[in-house]
């Protein structure tokens, strides 16, 4: 593999943003960043533009028309490649409930997908997260409950996995057997992420005790913040051990409310996620998703029963929004790929730009549009290939 370097960049490093930097990539990993001159087999000219650590979805139902409980393996690549090209260089294929016949399906196409995603310029699968398996049929938000289960010891068997690769759950706490099925899931390593629940104060932090550690997009799906019940966003938010995610679309949440929910998370606690669906990349319409019609009307997502279905927003317009809610490019970058990496426990190859690191990057313009996407050191994305010189 040709080394390569990223000159005169802005980085955005784990705690500072340095100017004038130069990144050299070998073999697919970082290893060095300098002020001073350096060589490589190809050196690409950046002028300052900004280059983050790639980012990571951890929720992620579709995009381009591709719904991933139905998808195959070339449409999963379709999304890796729209994923790629809009600076996320990693990410967990998210599916709605659904019968067990149909996980096993996508669980093994995703298999084959992971044995060889390395060769191709795509955002890379690094596990898989199982929506809603468990939730609160009385928050079921766009899910379908039909598919629903109930913990009584054998439910997690039947749920397929993958080799070597992240488990992520949204459920219900409060569900039967919710706090056994959370010391099941941790037991197994697998992440328990709370989320479709009305659960209460205690059954939160019994879920917590038992090795939760997650909440599914903050603030909807649950019991929102009241003065004298906390409800289930209050809890997340003063539970400063809880890592949250939340669609920063600026619909599912409202602007204010994503900047207070900055303000009062640690800085290493919150995750921006897309929760996208397959109209993503295809603008307004009509379309079916999960077996009904929804919507899609200035980027707002609705179905037939009146819930918000998903997003239609990528990781990069997440970011974008935060930026423009004046947080600092090394917060968000944090938010968007240190933090992530950090839950899914993969956090010592991926998530920052530092030394030994695996190079998946993203370069963004003044505009916070994608230049160059890189996975694993390979080009995955290059809108401009004009800057590039061989030497």
């Amino acid at each position: 593999m040709k080394s390569i370097l990223l000159k005169n960049v802005s980085a955005i490093l784990p705690n500072e943003k340095r100017e004038n930097a130069n990144i050299l990539i070998e073999s697919g990993v970082i290893t060095e960043i300098s002020p001073n001159e350096l060589k490589a087999d190809e050196v690409i000219n950046f002028e300052n533009n900004t280059l983050y650590s790639g980012f990571i979805d951890i929720h992620n139902h579709g995009a381009v028309g591709v719904d991933t409980n139905e998808a195959n393996l070339d449409e999963f690549v379709e999304v890796g490649k729209f994923l790629a090209k809009n600076g996320v260089t990693a990410w967990l294929p998210t599916f709605v409930p659904d019968s067990d016949e149909n996980y096993q399906r996508q669980i093994d196409i995703l298999e084959k997908l992971r044995q060889i995603q390395s060769d191709l310029p795509i955002a890379q699968v690094v596990g898989v997260h199982y929506e809603g398996v468990f939730a609160n049929t009385q928050m079921c938000g766009a899910l379908r409950p039909q598919y629903f289960k109930t913990f009584t010891r054998n439910e997690l068997n039947e749920l397929p996995t993958l080799k070597n690769a992240v488990h992520h759950t949204t459920y219900a706490p409060e569900i039967e057997g919710g706090i056994e099925l959370t010391k099941e899931l941790t037991k197994r390593s697998w992440i328990p992420s709370i989320g479709h629940t009305k659960a209460d104060f205690q059954t939160l932090e019994n879920a917590f005790s038992a090795g939760a550690k997650h909440i599914t997009h903050l603030f909807n799906a649950m019991t929102g913040v009241h003065h004298r019940d906390l409800g289930v966003a209050g809890w997340a938010l003063t539970k400063d051990e809880i890592f949250c995610e939340i669609i920063a679309d600026c619909i599912h949440v409202h602007p204010k409310m994503l900047k207070f929910a900055a303000k009062n998370k640690p800085s290493d606690k919150l995750i921006l996620v897309s929760d996208s669906v397959s109209p993503t990349g295809l603008g307004d319409g009509n379309y079916e998703i999960w077996g009904e019609k929804v919507s899609v009307v200035q980027g707002k997502t609705q179905n037939e029963r009146g819930s918000i279905a998903g997003s239609v927003i990528t990781v990069l317009d997440a970011v974008k929004n935060m930026l423009k809610l004046g947080f600092s490019e090394v917060e968000v970058s944090k938010m968007a790929s240190a933090n992530p990496a950090s839950l899914l426990g993969i956090e010592k190859e991926f998530g920052s730009i530092e030394v030994g690191k695996r190079a998946d990057l993203v370069v963004l313009d003044e505009k916070n549009d994608v230049i160059l996407s890189l996975v694993n050191g390979r080009v995955a994305f290059s809108r401009d290939q004009k800057n590039t010189d061989k030497n």
